[in-house]
């Protein structure tokens, strides 16, 4: 007999060895009924949270979901692996909802889900009167908070709707909530504040890109080949360009179909269906599309326009990678976008409603413009302390920096247009005009006139626009939160009257697809698996990942399980799974083994993030070990084609690991004197060696930035050799 705990239910039901963090905690909250609010990213596991309680309680969990095609996707899940659920909503016809009511009064179903308006209807009452209701599951718990991206009226009302089920214990749930959200969400619902539960929002497996948007249709089908015969969702900002993007896919062989509001309703049923039985690769949509869905292997998710806000971003991106694999991200960012959807937040009457769209706008377009690790702005917005110093999985740590060079005379050519345009233009303007451009808009204003027009030629519009995002980032220029215009800061000003240095990049590099399993696993087993999976599920007239995750695939093609015993450690796999689908995917694997000579491998516990990562070295350990065998920053940046900056900063992350390197070795490759060291040595000693750009302010950018990373690099190992003979 199955015992009736959380840990047993886990394995059992779902298939899985290990909680993930904070899951444990929150049922063991809820088992006390006590009620609960749980801040858990997209992926992170919120439905176990309420389901596996659902199955300890002796009564039913109401689960108010806000979307059909969400109620429809948990159900049918639930019902594979055994459980007894059901969901109440206007798709079905008279005799599907009355026989499912009958089900309900004759306590058959342990989950039952209902939308919030479906939920405060007379029927529903006089319904769940008739039975003891342990459990009131709010997802999607955001939808009640005013301050939130996607408030809906009807979710307010839910507060009131507590007093008619007095005995349940309430648990709310949402992955995207600031702290303001939060407390309103807690306030609303007349929650204890020490019974919330703040999962983190870092999406470990989603590398996260922000390209500047120049030729977007080109920029698109360089993306979507290193992605072939991958899911994908690619969201715009209106109808027509959802239409014309999906069109110009098609004409070039990509398995697409649009999603918006202007379809029918019978033709976007349809292709999300396709999407999601993987019929078809790549949706384009608009925001409208993928709150709905929980489809697990979407491998990639492009913003082919800028969203309206950061919060709208993390959750879309959020749809990318749930099964835990990698996933990239790629946001297409352009200064006209921004404007685009300023213009639709100041047609919003109401005035407070128009001051939070553009603080949540303008968040959103500093996390675009930032230059340091994409996640600090992103987990910082949502009250998140972020103390890594390099994530490994975003354009901005991982980039092969290109060199930082002396940017001054192009600062104080922008600098100037800015002030010569009386600061009231954006980006695009100052650029063209710069570049001689004969727009209309150049010529009505008379800026052709300008001693600045036409003095910037040397670069493109696209490095104009990366050389003013680095610009802002360092704080030379402020973009006015209500027009978008941009205007000179004091650090500016000592720029252009002072020539004061700055110092960047004048070359983004674009960095290949990080989407692989990470795991060795057989890719031939794996393409025979997924196309029983999508048998069985065609048969079953479910989606595949209902019958198995791409994960669990992939585990099985990586282990080679022979047993029934084995196949049951393998990740999403449970009771009801072996029984059901146990013997036709160990004939396959069986089969496959015999035929190639494959022995099985074991498996004991479920893979934790470490292990889905590669499981050669990392790159740092290996640049670090060939240092130490006595070859040059240069010799290795040569054998490995990378950068000496990139080299450089693999030693600086193979000694924070904790490991040691020749300190005077390092000098080797330094090209600054050596008088100027004891200087350097002084400014870090002063400043600390945490962040460069102090020291290389102090020192007036004497010191190049490579030469000051091995140095500080050289200052750690000595104070490491010192400390470790005060030790001896």
């Amino acid at each position: 007999m199955v015992s009736n705990t959380p840990q047993a239910f886990l394995k059992s039901t779902f298939g899985y060895s290990d909680f993930r963090p904070l899951q444990k905690e929150v049922i063991e909250n809820v088992l006390a009924r006590h009620d609960t609010l749980v801040i858990m990213p997209t992926g992170g596991g919120k439905s176990i949270c309420y389901q596996i309680p659902a199955l300890i309680f002796s009564g039913l969990t109401i689960v108010v979901s806000p979307l059909i095609s969400l109620m429809k996707d948990q159900v049918e899940q639930l019902q594979d692996v055994g459980v007894s659920a059901e969901f109440l909503n206007s798709s079905l016809t008279l005799a599907e909802y009355n026989r499912i009511a009958d089900q309900v009064r004759a306590g058959s179903i342990k989950l039952l889900y209902v939308a919030p308006e479906g939920l405060l209807t007379p029927r529903m009452f006089d319904l769940l009167k008739t039975q003891q209701i342990d459990c009131l599951t709010i997802d999607e718990a955001h939808c009640i908070s005013e301050w939130g991206h996607d408030f809906r009226p009807e979710y307010r009302q839910l507060a009131a709707v507590r007093g008619k089920f007095p005995d349940a214990v309430c648990i709310a749930l949402t992955a995207t909530a600031t702290p303001r959200v939060r407390q309103d969400i807690m306030q609303s619902l007349n929650f204890d504040k020490s019974n919330e539960f703040i999962a983190s929002f870092n999406r470990e497996n989603l590398y996260l890109e922000v390209v500047q948007k120049s030729d977007p249709a080109r920029q698109t089908i360089q993306f979507l080949e290193q992605h072939r015969d991958q899911s994908g969702i690619i969201y715009c900002f209106s109808r027509r360009q959802v239409d014309e993007l999906a069109a110009y896919l098609a004409a070039h062989n990509y398995s697409v179909l649009p999603y918006h509001a202007g379809l029918s309703d019978e033709e976007r049923k349809k292709n999300q269906e396709l999407f999601i039985r993987d019929d078809v690769q790549i949706i384009v949509a608009t925001i409208a599309f993928g709150m709905g869905i929980n489809k697990p292997n979407v491998r990639f998710v492009i913003h082919f326009d800028l969203p309206k806000n950061i919060e709208s971003y993390y959750q879309e991106i959020g749809r990318a990678g749930r099964d835990g694999l990698p996933a990239d991200c790629l946001l297409l960012f352009s200064y006209g976008d921004l404007q685009k959807i300023r213009y639709f937040i100041d047609q919003k009457e109401d005035e407070q409603e128009r001051r939070n769209a553009r603080h949540h706008l303008d968040a959103l377009v500093r996390y675009a413009e930032s230059d340091a690790c994409r996640r600090a702005p992103l987990l910082t917005y949502f009250g998140e302390h972020y103390t890594q110093s390099s994530c490994d999985m975003c354009d901005n740590c991982l980039q092969e920096q290109a060199q930082t060079v002396d940017i001054t005379i192009a600062a104080q050519k922008f600098l100037s247009c800015v002030k010569r345009t009386r600061e009231i233009f954006g980006a695009n303007h100052i650029i063209d005009v710069l570049r001689g451009s004969e727009n209309k808009k150049v010529l009505d204003f008379g800026h052709h006139h300008l001693s600045t027009y036409a003095i910037g030629r040397e670069y493109s519009k696209e490095e104009w626009l990366f050389l003013a995002r680095q610009f802002i980032s360092q704080d030379l220029l402020v973009r006015d939160v209500d027009h978008g215009s941009l205007k000179i800061t004091e650090k500016g000003t000592a720029v252009l009257f002072d020539n004061a240095k700055v110092y960047g990049r004048l070359e983004t590099v674009q960095t290949a697809s990080h989407v692989t399993t990470n795991l060795r696993h057989d890719p031939r087993l794996f393409e025979i698996l997924r196309a029983k999976r999508k048998e069985i599920a065609d048969r079953q007239n479910v989606p595949p990942y209902v019958i198995f995750s791409d994960r669990s695939l992939v585990e099985m093609a990586t282990f080679f399980p022979q047993s029934r015993e084995r196949f049951l450690a393998i990740s999403g796999v449970g009771l009801s799974k072996l029984n059901r689908y146990g013997s036709i995917f160990l004939r396959l694997i069986q089969g496959y083994c015999e035929e190639n000579q494959i022995e099985e491998k074991r498996k004991s516990m479920q893979l934790s993030m470490a292990q889905i990562k590669p499981l050669h070295k990392r790159r740092f350990q290996e640049v670090g070990e060939a240092f130490c065998a006595g070859k040059s920053v240069g010799e290795i940046a040569g054998e490995l084609n990378i950068k000496k900056t990139t080299v450089i900063r693999h030693l600086f992350d193979y000694v924070k690991n904790g490991n040691s390197l020749p300190a005077d070795q390092l000098l080797v490759d330094i090209e600054s004197a050596p008088e100027q060291h004891k200087e350097v040595f002084e400014v870090f000693h002063r400043l600390g060696t945490e962040f460069l750009s102090p020291v290389h302010d102090a020192l007036n950018g004497r010191v190049t930035y490579d030469d000051l990373h091995l140095l500080r690099i050289y200052l750690l190992c000595q104070k490491a050799q010192k400390s470790k003979s005060h030790d001896a």
